[in-house]
């Protein structure tokens, strides 16, 4: 039987939360046994843990995330591992001939780390110049393991605007440090936000052969 692999992280109070960002609250309203039913409050943002970003969170006028297609969002993904302590930059993907690729996940050292209190500074983070070769390749949904692709501090997201304005779908956030390299099959599921600019998401990989 193929292993399901869940890699979206778990909605907890005390998620790292992008800096500046409201953070994540889950409140309950009432109890099961102290009332008929059990209720709680989510007080989130569209990038909170686990999350697709759509073009519009960069592109004015940019697809919503409600309006993404389910077939870039189901499929058959390629989760290629790189060691990069710091980035990683167009050599690391072009060793890595991604050309009949539609979907890559890419996971690095910071796969489990969003399980940690606090937001890491130094992530590793995505080059614009990497982004740009994953446009040129023709990948249509690129993942990554940590909050955000761009550089910390960097205000002008040279990796997000190369691959947003390129139509390409991000997903952010991915715990990817149960599963090896190699080929899933995919189902990332956003929440149905009306004219969202992005949304909290499961992703589950399902091992094939």
């Amino acid at each position: 039987m193929a292993r399901i692999h869940d890699v979206s992280v778990p909605l907890v109070p005390g998620l790292p939360a992008y800096p500046g960002d409201p953070p994540l609250v889950v409140e309950p309203v009432q109890r099961a046994g102290e009332a008929p039913y059990g209720l709680s409050r989510l007080n989130l943002t569209t990038h909170s843990g686990t999350h697709v970003d759509a073009p519009l969170h960069f592109v004015a006028g940019g697809m919503a995330v409600d309006a993404l297609p389910l077939e870039i969002l189901i499929g058959k993904a390629r989760v290629v591992e790189i060691p990069a302590r710091e980035r990683v930059d167009r050599a690391d993907l072009e060793a890595l001939d991604l050309r009949d690729d539609l979907r890559v996940l890419l996971k690095t050292r910071m796969s489990g780390q969003l399980l940690k209190p606090g937001y890491q500074e130094d992530h590793v983070y995505l080059t614009g110049d990497a982004a740009l070769y994953l446009t040129q390749a023709g990948l249509k949904l690129v993942g990554f393991d940590y909050l955000s692709i761009d550089r910390f501090g960097d205000a002008s997201y040279p990796a997000h605007h190369a691959l947003l304005g390129a139509g390409v779908v991000v997903v952010e956030g991915l715990d990817l440090s149960g599963v090896e390299s190699g080929e899933y099959d995919m189902t990332c599921l956003p929440l149905r936000v009306s004219g969202g600019d992005g949304a909290p998401a499961r992703v589950v990989l399902r091992s094939r052969g």
